[in-house]
Formats: structure tokens, sequence, C-alpha cells
């Protein structure tokens, strides 16, 4: 296969179905995602047993823990998968939509209209629902858009590929409005991510050495995030069970998200109180923490302890591993956040309002949170349907990025026939 003739290929089916996905209407786009939904459903079977395949390949390849926990398509990931379908159905159309319309002194009236942003490349790795979430926000946002999944859920990508396409046609849409790049040859993202004629943005999903490679050889826009060093910071007056809920779950509900906490941040005046309890709660995980002195000397004896060293604060173990620190207060910790987060989702847990609207105010990340876990930083969580992935960046989207983040404005002008004098 001559793969920059095939991704090109893609490229200009791509854009030629670009044209008709943004001029169907609402109804024909939800009912494409209704017939996917049902599909989904119907095919669940054999959707697992491709998983399945995946799954077993992936295994006898040494893929790491954390990446089979992605990998893996449970039924509640299935249900999950057409619950998102079905939102993103019940979600306002943002297309069309013109806003800010006024009156200018020459007679004309200015507003703005929200339009599909074209063709929309996603690169990502493991997971894989992204192939459905991602398909049913390009439906919805009126977008193309060329999905290219890791090749070790090539199985299951494939499966999911069929039935996006069967849903595609049963409401009339073109059926390359949606394509799933069937290479595993990693010389398909390098065409892909260097095709601005056929391709508007590239959002891509996955670890720090894909996005690093990305952001050196793309010449397509990207709305991206490099990782995920989350914080969550246990402030003097917060409240015990909400500190001892949250800075676990935090960590131990899943190891490999971009939204699990990385780093524990703890007011030196309740830390010998809440440290001990959590590190008994962490124990039955066999979390390794990974402590500077002070918060080290509090927990002497916890079995699997280290001592913290600078790299720490920068890492995202995406696995049972935790940096602790204990600060003098929400100044030193806002401190750190801002020096070693990676702008993606930090929390406080606190009962003093003041401390937490300066928490929210000060703390520059894309979702900041009071009393309540990282975990929940997630377009499914928020509301959105679902999220094509998560933007630390400022500009354009930020956040997981839903509907609107995959649509631009334009303005739009009606006259009564003005003429500029």
């Amino acid at each position: 296969m001559d793969i920059k003739q095939y991704m090109e290929e893609l490229g200009q089916r791509a854009r030629k179905a670009s044209r008709a996905m943004a001029r169907a209407d609402t109804a024909t786009r939800n009912r494409a995602l209704t017939l996917i939904a049902d599909a989904i459903e119907r095919d669940a079977y054999a959707l697992r047993a491709a998983n399945q395949q995946d799954m077993d390949a992936a295994a006898a390849n040494g893929l790491a823990p954390a990446m089979l926990d992605r990998l893996a398509l449970s039924d509640k990931a299935i249900a999950t998968m057409i619950e998102g379908l079905r939102q993103i159905v019940a979600l306002p159309d943002p297309i069309g939509e013109i806003s800010g319309l006024k009156f200018r002194p020459t007679g004309i009236q200015v507003g703005q209209m929200r339009v599909p942003l074209g063709v929309i490349g996603i690169i990502y790795e493991s997971r894989p629902n992204v192939t459905v979430d991602a398909a049913g926000l390009c439906i919805k946002s009126g977008n193309a858009t060329i999905l290219r999944g890791g090749s070790e859920a090539i199985h299951c990508n494939r499966a999911l590929a069929r039935l996006v396409k069967e849903g595609l046609e049963g409401a009339g849409l073109p059926a390359d409005g949606v394509q799933v790049v069937e290479t595993t040859d990693r010389a398909a993202v390098g065409a892909l991510i260097t095709m601005p004629q056929y391709v508007d943005v590239i959002v891509p999903r996955g670890g720090k050495s894909l996005i690093a490679r990305l952001m050196a050889e793309a010449t397509v826009p990207m709305i991206k995030h490099l990782d995920g060093i989350c914080h969550v910071y246990l402030d003097a007056k917060a409240d015990m069970k909400k500190a001892l809920d949250i800075a676990f779950n935090a960590k131990c509900h899943r190891y490999g998200t971009c939204n699990t906490m990385e780093t524990l941040l703890v007011a030196r005046a309740i830390a010998p109180a809440v440290l001990p309890e959590l590190a008994r709660l962490y124990a039955t995980r066999q979390v390794e923490l990974r402590a500077d002195p002070e918060a080290a000397a509090i927990l002497r004896g916890y079995p699997h302890l280290a001592a913290a060293t600078e790299e720490d604060w920068s890492t995202e173990y995406l696995a049972p591993i935790l940096a602790v620190k204990v600060v003098a207060d929400m100044d030193e910790a806002m401190d750190h956040i801002n020096t070693w987060s990676s702008k993606h989702t930090e929390a406080i847990v606190t009962e003093d309002h003041t401390a937490a609207m300066r928490f929210l105010r000060e703390v520059d990340s894309s979702s900041v949170m009071v009393n309540a876990s990282t975990r929940f930083a997630d377009g499914f969580e928020y509301g959105l349907g679902a999220e094509i992935g998560i933007s630390n960046d400022k500009l354009h989207a930020r956040g997981p990025v839903g509907l609107e983040g995959l649509t631009s404005l334009k303005y739009v002008v009606f006259g009564h026939g003005e003429i500029r004098q």
C-alpha cells in the first residue's frame, strides 16, 4: 500500500463528504446517531468478541496494565457509548445558530453564525470508545472526520466503523462522513497531520510521546493536551470525610486516565490527621506514595513509601503511584500547581467559601473544582454527551471539547440595499 496515496484518497473523500455533512439538517444527523446507537446495542456481542481479539494480542505483546485498561470494552463501556450517542441526539444543534445580531448606524445588521470546522482528523490510542464518541460529535456538529485509532484496537475499531457507516447510510448521509484508517502503519499519522488541503484540524488523544511527535511535525492546527498532571489540594478547612473520599477516588477510581490525580497537596495544619487515614486507604490498593520529607515523616511505616524527587512533581504516572507534598497554606499549594501542573484539572477540598473562590480564580487550568474528584473532568460528566478530547490550550477550545469546540463562527451581515459611502 502506498500510504501517502491512500491517505490523500481518504482526505479527498472526507472533503467531499464534509459539504454534505454541513448541509444536512438536524433531524437527519440525529437519525444517523440513533441508528448507530441501535446498531451498537444490537451487535454488542460481536463488538466484545472483536475487542477480545485486541486484548489477547495486546497482552501477548506486553502492553502495560494501564493501556490494557483503556483498551478493554466492557458491558458498561458499551452502554456508556450508547448513552453518549443518545445524549448527543438530545443536545441542541449549534449549527446555523446566529448570535449577537445588532444594527449598525449604516442600517446593516451584523451577527455571528456557528458553522462546522469541516474535516477533523482524530488520532488516538487504545480506547475503542473514542471511535464512537468522536464519530458522534463530528456527525452532530456537521463535520466529516478521519479516525486513526491505535493499532492495538484495530479489530474493534473496524467493527465499530462498520456500524457507524451503517448508521450514516441509513440516514441518507455519505458513508465517507466518518472514515477509519484501515492501516496500522505509523506513516499514516505523518500523512494525516500534514494534509491541510483536506484536514482542517487534528485532535490527538494519546500518550505524551504521540502528542510531542505531532506538535513537532503537524502542519494542520491541533486541539490537544500533552499530559494530565492533576492535583488535589486538601485545605486546612477541609471536611475530613470529603477529603478522604475525594483524594482516594481521584487516584484510585482508574489509574490510566488523564483526569486521575497524580499529586496530592495537604495543608500542614491537617496533614498529621489526614495523611495516616489516607495511607490506610491507599494501602488497600498498594499505591506507592512518593512523599516530600515532611509528608514522609508523617507516613513513616507505610509499606509503599519512597522519597519524592523533583521529577515526581512533573510526572503523569498512569499507575498506582502518587506524589504527596505538605504545604503551608493555599498560596503555597497554588504556587506548586501553577509551576508543575499540565493545566488539565485541579481540585480544592475546603469548607471556606472565600478560599474556594480564590482557588477557582487563580489556578490556571482548564478545569478547576471545589469539593469534587478530578475524575469528573470529562465531557460525559459535564453534560456534553461525549467529548472529542481535552484541551489545555487557551485558544479556540479549553477543557473537555464537545459540540461547540468542533465549530467555528463566521460573521453574517443582513442588508436592505445599503451601500458604503
